[in-house]
């Protein structure tokens, strides 16, 4: 478990070993050899013992095998000069990753990718509990995305029953995708801040398929309300006529009105009329 630790002040032993080095001048100088070599260890040892801390940045402490602590405060510090030392930064990174060829819930490939915004929160996790955390983090998040993948489908083309796809359900789906990265990277004492789909799309080999399934179902769409649309109109031209008393058709004339009209607003091109100058047979 993280623990803080504070070093001493680097400026205050930084004074010191001014004073020691003095003292080994001196030493020599005045020709008083042994006190002046036995310092220089000293001197060498104290150091060793400096280090920095910049800002958004921690230094993992280990003494021989055991941990001290993390010094996360920003500054100059003076610590045992035998203890191992590691930074580790603490600022927010960037994760852009390239797409990967995944098939959907029903086995489809697509090709899909994702943003990933994480820092770390728990060095002592980061230093120990995992091996290169920074790759245990790629690694993960790729993985993650393969298991969301595998959860929906890209779209309600051929599951007309899904509620949630991954094309259209960019909330929930992006919400699942950072719970599962959650999940995974708890162990490195990682802090995932966002996590999001910033790529998705149907993979080479059967866009086109798809996307020509797509075109003739958006097709049929758009028959079945034209057609919906028509049948009102008809309906209604029919009753105004009826209850205007404009016309009196029986119903044969009912039918040779409702299959012209029906002609004419279904047709994919406008409607030639033609001026009938005699009677209707």
């Amino acid at each position: 478990m993280e623990k803080q630790y504070s070093g001493l002040s680097g400026y205050l032993v930084l004074l010191l070993e001014l004073v020691i080095l003095v003292l080994i001048v001196a030493g020599f100088l005045v020709e008083m050899i042994v006190p002046a070599v036995v310092l220089i260890p000293i001197f060498i040892l104290g150091a060793i013992g400096f280090t920095v801390v910049d800002p958004n940045q921690s230094c993992v402490l280990v003494l021989f095998g055991a941990y001290k602590g993390t010094i996360k405060t920003n500054g100059f510090y003076w610590v045992n000069p035998f203890f191992s030392k590691k930074k580790i930064s603490l600022r927010a990174r960037n994760f852009d990753s390239e797409t990967i060829k995944v098939n959907d819930k029903l086995g489809n490939p697509i090709m899909i990718g994702l943003v990933l915004v994480w820092k770390v929160e728990d060095t002592y996790k980061a230093a120990f509990g995992v091996d290169e955390y920074e790759h245990f983090v790629l690694v993960q998040s790729e993985a993650a995305l393969r298991k969301l993948a595998g959860l929906y489908p890209y779209d309600n083309i051929e599951d007309e029953t899904a509620k949630v796809t991954l094309r259209d359900g960019t909330e929930e789906v992006n919400n699942e995708l950072e719970r599962e990265i959650v999940e995974r990277l708890d162990i490195a004492g990682i802090h995932v801040i966002e996590a999001r789909i910033n790529h998705i799309a149907y993979a080479q080999e059967i866009a086109q398929a798809m996307l020509k399934r797509q075109q003739a179902t958006a097709i049929v769409a758009a028959r079945y309300k034209i057609v919906e649309g028509a049948v009102s109109m008809v309906e209604m031209a029919l009753d105004e006529l009826s209850q205007k008393k404009i016309v009196d058709l029986d119903e044969e004339k009912k039918a040779t009105m409702v299959s012209n009209l029906m002609v004419v607003l279904c047709g994919d091109k406008d409607a030639t009329p033609i001026v009938n100058t005699g009677t209707l047979y």
